[in-house]
């Protein structure tokens, strides 16, 4: 019932469709669908759940850590506004006294004689967990390779230092500018005193706006447009605000949890909103993905199988195309622009093009676009075939009897694709299909 039902709203949003005003609705709904449909799967949900397990070990390391650049940058004063802001919506008391005891930890980590085997720990603490973070946002942008040990440990700092230190800006800037002589002048005018008033309510939104949109850019080991990144960030914050407010009411007219926890409500309550603020961080990452990729929206986490043929059809299709853009010296082709242009998620498109670059027919380039590994000329059709038909290999399978039979048919039928293309060099197909 459910799987029909599913199969309906699929083909409903995703086929073709007459009108055009229809056709823009269908567009904006598949985006809640997908995201809607990876929360129910529960992918999402557990990568949230180990990101509050991951928050538990190392808040103390990380919080000490932040506050000190802060401190030291003449930010320090913003910081415990900071934290109370993120914990208001477990309630004002509540929130008050988990920061002041935060604050209090982090001071005794701050004052604490760490030497030198404190120090690694704490910086392998910060290192480890934002690895965990990173792990998260690769599994939303379907990456496999994470980031190198050396480009961790100078990239995670980065964060870590220059994250902090840009919010408490734009907080100080805020501060400044409403504190002004001009700006209390202006507030006395009605448009603009209206404008003031709601433009304050709207902080918070804008600075998690902008700290998740930092972080949907720079997190994952991929390129991801600064487009995508904004979208998922803007869509993220609203969400964080309106829940947000939502939670506070929740908790303010619940009575229950008190009766209940007793003294450890306040911890039941901080770990039931870090763990829905972890889940909308990767809601917002999972948008930002879509964006940049909407050909995997239909799919999402489901796997694609395409037969042999259309496996060597888009291998064919792909060397096709680089070798012509090669040729002409036009724009490179990316895995973004191959996906959209070929309408084809990049979950089934990496496999292809990883088979190509391992048999050393492409090279990747640091703007990440994809060129040819040698001259078209010493590059041939069959080589490209070849190269899609036996990425395969698996260390685990075990070994499997053949006919004589089989494999008597299987080699004909190899050695008939080779004569048939062997011959014919990547350059000759692409200037005979651009004549053509």
């Amino acid at each position: 019932m459910l799987h029909t039902l599913h199969q309906r709203i699929q083909h409903w949003l995703f086929e073709p469709r007459q009108g055009h005003w229809l056709s823009i609705l269908l567009h904006f709904l598949r985006y809640p669908y997908a995201l809607i449909r990876d929360v129910l799967q529960g992918q999402l949900t557990l990568r949230a759940t180990g990101l509050v397990y991951t928050t538990l070990l190392s808040i103390a390391p990380l919080m000490a850590l932040a506050f000190s650049v802060l401190k030291g940058l003449g930010y320090g004063q913003y910081f415990q506004p900071l934290m109370y802001q993120f914990l208001q919506p477990i309630g004002d008391a509540k929130a008050t006294e988990l920061t002041e005891n935060m604050m209090t930890t982090i001071n005794s980590v701050r004052s604490g004689v760490l030497g030198s085997l404190g120090l690694a720990l704490l910086i392998y603490t910060v290192i480890t967990t934002v690895q965990k973070v990173e792990e998260s946002f690769n599994f939303v942008w379907r990456v496999e390779q994470p980031r190198s040990l050396a480009r961790r440990f100078g990239e995670y700092l980065s964060v870590m230092i220059v994250g902090p230190v840009l919010i408490a800006a734009a907080i100080g800037v805020f501060t400044a500018l409403s504190r002004s002589d001009a700006a209390q002048t202006m507030t006395q005018l009605g448009a603009i005193a209206w404008t003031s008033h709601h433009l304050k309510h709207l902080t918070p939104f804008l600075l998690v706006s902008v700290a998740f949109s930092f972080v949907y850019g720079f997190i994952p080991n991929t390129k991801v447009k600064i487009k995508s990144a904004l979208i998922g960030g803007i869509a993220a914050g609203a969400l964080w605000t309106i829940i947000g407010m939502l939670f506070t009411r929740f908790v303010a007219s619940s009575t229950q949890t008190a009766l209940i926890y007793a003294g450890f409500a306040i911890i039941i309550v901080a770990l039931i909103w870090i763990y829905t603020s972890w889940l909308i961080l990767l809601i917002g990452a999972q948008l930002s993905f879509y964006i940049q990729y909407p050909q995997s929206l239909r799919a999402g986490y489901h796997d694609v199988h395409l037969t042999p043929a259309l496996q060597e059809r888009i291998g064919l299709s792909v060397m096709y195309l680089i070798a012509n853009n090669f040729k002409h010296d036009t724009r490179q082709w990316t895995l973004s622009r191959l996906s959209r242009y070929l309408e084809i998620p990049i979950a089934v498109l990496r496999p292809v093009l990883g088979a190509l670059l391992k048999a050393q027919l492409l090279v990747v380039t640091e703007e990440e676009g994809y060129l040819p590994a040698r001259d078209l000329a010493h590059i041939n059709l069959f080589q490209v075939l070849d190269a899609i038909r036996n990425d395969v290999h698996d260390t685990r399978t075990p070994h499997i009897r053949v006919m004589p039979a089989a494999d008597q048919i299987a080699v004909q039928l190899t050695a008939a694709i080779h004569d048939s293309v062997h011959d014919k060099t990547l350059a000759e197909w692409v200037n005979n299909a651009r004549a053509e």
